[in-house]
């Protein structure tokens, strides 16, 4: 940690010039229309009521229809969703819901009719999530976007509740696992049909500070950066384990308990920033995945997870922290069956540093009674006795570079004084927490804690003498040149992710082969990704950040640069399986 932060938090990537964004609601009216018809489509958070005020005031529209009016009844809302919304406090079930079901029966008829009969000449506005359900050829369609991790934030300040729901004083929890089964898949189906018709984007991240691109300009952006390697934006988050490394090494403000999570390479709740002159355009960064999957992705896996982004890395911070709940992921027939995924979170634990004591929880003890060990649970749920963590669970030193894969039904967890860089597959909320070392969230509440649904999924044959042999620095060499040597770590047969280590004091050669491919420099000031024939321009790679390398990108290399010159730098690379690099 004694080091000089240069982690970048406020990544972009560079796709035009300053005039090709209207910034300011003056600049972003001077763009529309001033007559017909207008629908400005909303993703479920954007401030609908800021923006309609702002545009009404310059564009003085003659009708005015924000379309939440017309949603069923919260009341009726709620049991509509009820069955899949279900009364866990964490798990729902995917569903097929469309922001059209949010209407009241036979409302967007008569709408449609009203837009119809709009008087020639002036403009009607119609605006909020489902307007352009309400377009009709003719009509400019503008689109507001907005990144999930602001939702978030919206939704811990009571400023917003769930589209239609009633619920912004409600609790955090419940509004986040409404919006995850629920509405953001809802409206993520209306994005993806109306994304090559719109005719502007709006980033509505920020109402006091709008930026508007016309959507040829970020359909073309978004071409290119598909063909280029590029960062997300992180974000980062307190947790009762949170620790501080992060503080140091990211460069973060003191201004919270710990910091406990970095979350930068989560696509479907980071940012994307699109740099045009010195303005910062934000949209979700799963927007390049819906609208480019085979380039972003490759064929194989768009073929295997259609237009997902299977592989996500974040920070785990416990260093002057305290342990990670003991936990256990679903297996793909439950999470399947139970949930509605069609696959699971296998994931592993790459440790960045640790401690001098540091270790990780991983499988299960020789001779445990699964009886006696699930019988202990559920008493510690009780709280009549602390769990006695260390008589049922296999304990491993952990320092520096080490790998711990943990596939589906695996009991795991990071203990304290660790800074764990955890390669997973997605579905990220599904952890079954068996044991939270009898603390509270930040909240002062109990976390949620599911020993059923953990028991259900726990493999207890993986015990200390398995989990030795097939999950803890599985490390075998694949392939070396001149300054550079190759070792997969990972993951374990079970899982999709495949992991390879490349240490470097020259320029390593690499591929993305059929794969998308997220990698993190683990080792090393700094390095510099460049492309062989000058596909793209040189991108300087951090200590600790996360980098996506696009499978359109093909061939790429990697050097220690700046200060990291003449010394061995590392990378961990995570692609998805397909086959090829078997051959």
């Amino acid at each position: 940690m004694a080091r000089t932060p240069n982690y970048d938090k406020h990544p972009f990537v560079l796709c035009g010039d300053a005039e090709q964004c209207a910034g300011g609601w003056d600049a972003i009216a001077a763009r529309l229309p001033k007559a017909g018809l207008l629908c400005v489509e909303s993703y479920p958070g954007a401030d609908v009521g800021s923006i309609a005020q702002e545009l009404a005031r310059r564009l003085a529209p003659a009708e005015m229809i924000d379309v939440r009016e017309l949603y069923r009844p919260a009341t009726e809302l709620r049991e509509l969703f009820a069955s899949y919304l279900t009364d866990d406090r964490v798990f729902g079930r995917m569903n097929g819901f469309t922001i059209a079901d949010y209407f009241a029966d036979g409302v967007l008829e008569v709408a449609r009719d009203r837009v119809e009969a709009a008087t020639s000449g002036a403009l009607t506005l119609v605006i909020g999530p489902g307007a352009s359900l309400l377009a009709r050829p003719g009509a400019v369609l503008v689109y507001a976007d907005m990144a999930r991790w602001e939702i978030q934030l919206r939704f811990r300040s009571s400023r917003l509740g769930n589209l239609g729901m009633a619920n912004e004083t409600g609790d955090f929890a419940s509004k986040y696992k409404c919006g995850y089964f629920l509405e953001w898949r809802a409206a993520d189906r209306l994005k993806k049909q109306v994304w090559e018709r719109a005719d502007f984007f709006l980033d509505a991240n920020d109402a006091a500070r709008p930026l508007m691109i016309a959507g040829e300009v970020l359909r073309s952006s978004l071409a290119r950066v598909v063909r280029q390697p590029f960062r997300l934006v992180p974000y980062f988050d307190p947790g009762p384990w949170g620790g501080h490394w992060m503080e140091e090494v990211c460069d973060l403000p003191k201004d919270k308990p710990n910091h406990a999570w970095c979350f930068d390479c989560v696509p479907e709740e980071n940012s994307l920033v699109l740099g045009f002159g010195e303005k910062r355009f934000e949209i979700p960064a799963i927007d390049l995945v819906f609208s480019h999957p085979r380039e972003l992705l490759g064929n194989p896996v768009h073929a295997r997870f259609g237009a997902e982004f299977p592989i996500r890395f974040d920070l785990l911070d416990t260093m002057g922290g305290g342990n990670l709940s003991l936990q256990v992921h679903p297996l793909t027939e439950y999470i399947q069956e139970e949930f509605g995924m069609h696959y699971t979170q296998d994931e592993s634990y790459y440790m960045l540093d640790a401690g001098s004591d540091a270790k990780v929880y991983l499988g299960l003890r020789e001779g445990i009674d699964p009886d006696a060990m699930a019988a202990d649970l559920r008493k510690a749920q009780e709280g009549d006795v602390e769990f006695a963590a260390a008589r049922y669970v296999e304990q491993w030193p952990a320092k520096r570079h080490d790998h711990f894969l943990i596939p589906a039904g695996t009991v795991h967890c990071s203990g304290k004084d660790s800074m764990v860089l955890e390669i997973s597959a997605t579905p990220y909320i599904f952890t079954f927490k068996l044991w939270d070392w009898g603390r509270l969230g930040l909240d002062d509440r109990p976390r949620p804690i599911h020993i059923e649904h953990g028991l259900a999924n726990i493999q207890w044959n993986r015990t200390t003498k398995w989990t030795r042999s097939n999950l803890v620095n599985q490390t075998r060499p694949v392939a070396e040149g001149a300054g550079w040597r190759a070792e997969r770590t990972g993951l374990h047969e079970r899982e999709f992710i495949d992991v390879i280590r490349y240490w470097f004091t020259g320029t390593a050669p690499l591929a993305t082969g059929k794969s998308v491919q997220v990698l993190n420099l683990v080792q090393g000031e700094e390095a510099v990704v460049e492309s062989p024939s000058g596909a793209f321009a040189p991108f300087h790679l951090h200590y600790a950040e996360t980098m996506i390398v696009p499978a359109a990108v093909g061939a790429w290399t990697i050097r220690p640069a700046g200060k990291a010159e003449g010394t061995e730098c590392a990378i961990v690379v995570a692609s998805v399986r397909t086959g090829e690099e078997c051959r």
